[in-house]
C-alpha cells in the first residue's frame, strides 16, 4: 500500500544531516534536524508543523534562524524538540533578535519549546506578539519514551550519547487506511469529506459498533452504517510504516543498544555513517559512527531499507565507497 509519509534527506550525504518528511495529501511536514533548509522551498518549510533536533550543533541547528524568518507574521504553532539544555538554546537564539515591532502582528504565532530528558520533558511556551517572552516557567511532564502521539502516527525518542546528550528519533504510523473506491460506488456512495471523517473514527479506535453517518451529497441522501460494516466493505487496513533517524552518535555499547530497541525493524533507517571504518579512531575522537558500524547497527535491528548520510567532508568524491561500506556490512548482518 501506498505510505501516507514519504521521508527524504534534505541535503546530500556531504550536507548538513536533516530529515524531512512531507504528508500525502496533506500540507503538513515534519523535520528532524534544522541544519542548512535552503534546499526546501518556502513553501515545503511553511508546511512543517512539528521540529525534532538531536543536539544543537551548528550543523544540525543552524537552520532555526529561516524557519523563524518565514513563519512569522503567520498563523502557525510550531513544536519544537531536543535534548538537555534545548530550551536555553531556543531562548539564546531568540534573544540575539530585537522584538519591538511584533505587537503589531494580527497573527497567532507561537513556539512550544520541549526538553527531553532521561525521564521527564520539561515544557515551555514563546508567543510571537509578546515577543517571545515566556510569560510562565516551564513545566515537566513525564516522560518514558513515546515523544509525540497524534491519530496516526508516533514519534517515539531515546537520549544517546555524542559527548552530551542526543537524540535519537523513530516515527511509527498506526496503519494504513486505503479506501477501495469500486466498493463506495456499489454502496451508491460518493467520495467526499466524509471518507476522512470515515479514517478518523478508525484511528481513533471509535467502538467498532457505533453508527457511522454519511450525509447527503448532490446526488445521495444521508445513508447510516455500522462502523465496523463499512469498513469491512469499503477499507483496506494495512501496518503502518516505521521510519527512523540516527545522526551524531558514539559507538558504544549503551547507544548501540539504545539505538537498535528503537529503530528495530523499521521500514527504512536514515543513519550518520561520518567515516570509514579505516578512519575509526577519528570517529571514535569525535563521537560518530563509521560506515561498518553503522551497517551493523541497520543489521542487528533487521530494518527493511538504510540510507547513509552525513559523510565527513574529507570523502568528497569518495561517497560511494562510504555506501558500499555500509551495505556491505548490513547484507552480513542482516543474515546473522
Amino acid at each position: 500500500m501506498r505510505p501516507s509519509f514519504l521521508p527524504r534527506l534534505v541535503n546530500e550525504p556531504l550536507g548538513d544531516p536533516g530529515m524531512f518528511i512531507s504528508f500525502l495529501h496533506q500540507k503538513r511536514a515534519i523535520i528532524f534536524d534544522l541544519g542548512d533548509i535552503h534546499s526546501l522551498s518556502s513553501r515545503d518549510v511553511l508546511k512543517i508543523s512539528h521540529v525534532f533536533v538531536t543536539h544543537t550543533h551548528m550543523d544540525h541547528f543552524i537552520g532555526f534562524d529561516r524557519l523563524l524568518r518565514l513563519f512569522l507574521g503567520r498563523d502557525q504553532d510550531l513544536y519544537l524538540y531536543g535534548p538537555k539544555g534545548f530550551i536555553k538554546n531556543v531562548e539564546g537564539k531568540l534573544s540575539g533578535y530585537s522584538w519591538n515591532l511584533v505587537g503589531n502582528y494580527s497573527n497567532h504565532f507561537a513556539l512550544h519549546v520541549f526538553e527531553v530528558h532521561a525521564d521527564h520533558l520539561r515544557a515551555r511556551d514563546y508567543i510571537c506578539q509578546k515577543g517571545f517572552v515566556p510569560a510562565a516557567k516551564a513545566v515537566e511532564h513525564a516522560f518514558a519514551g513515546l515523544l509525540h502521539e497524534e491519530p496516526t502516527l508516533s514519534v517515539f525518542t531515546r537520549v544517546l550519547d555524542h559527548g552530551l546528550p542526543c537524540l535519537g528519533f523513530a516515527v511509527k504510523e498506526r496503519f494504513h487506511v486505503n479506501i477501495k473506491k469500486a466498493a463506495v460506488a456499489r454502496l451508491g456512495l460518493e467520495i467526499g469529506p466524509w471518507i476522512k471523517e470515515f479514517k478518523e473514527a478508525l484511528f481513533d479506535h471509535q467502538n467498532p459498533d457505533s453508527k457511522f453517518e454519511i450525509p447527503s451529497g448532490k446526488k445521495q441522501i444521508q445513508k447510516t452504517f455500522v462502523l465496523k460494516d463499512l469498513a469491512e466493505q469499503i477499507a483496506i487496513i494495512t501496518p503502518g510504516q516505521k521510519v527512523s533517524y540516527i545522526a551524531d552518535v558514539a559507538y558504544s555499547e549503551s547507544n548501540v543498544e539504545k539505538i537498535v530497541e528503537l529503530v528495530k525493524d523499521s521500514d527504512h533507517l536514515f543513519i550518520e555513517a561520518s567515516f570509514l571504518d579505516k578512519d575509526k579512531d577519528i570517529a571514535e575522537k569525535k563521537g560518530h559512527l563509521t560506515a561498518r558500524q553503522a551497517g551493523l547497527i541497520a543489521g542487528k535491528a533487521k530494518v527493511q531499507r538504510v540510507t547513509p548520510f552525513h559523510f565527513s567532508p574529507r570523502y568528497q568524491g569518495q561517497e560511494l565507497i562510504l555506501e558500499k561500506e555500509v551495505m556491505d556490512t548490513y547484507d552480513y548482518a542482516l543474515k546473522q
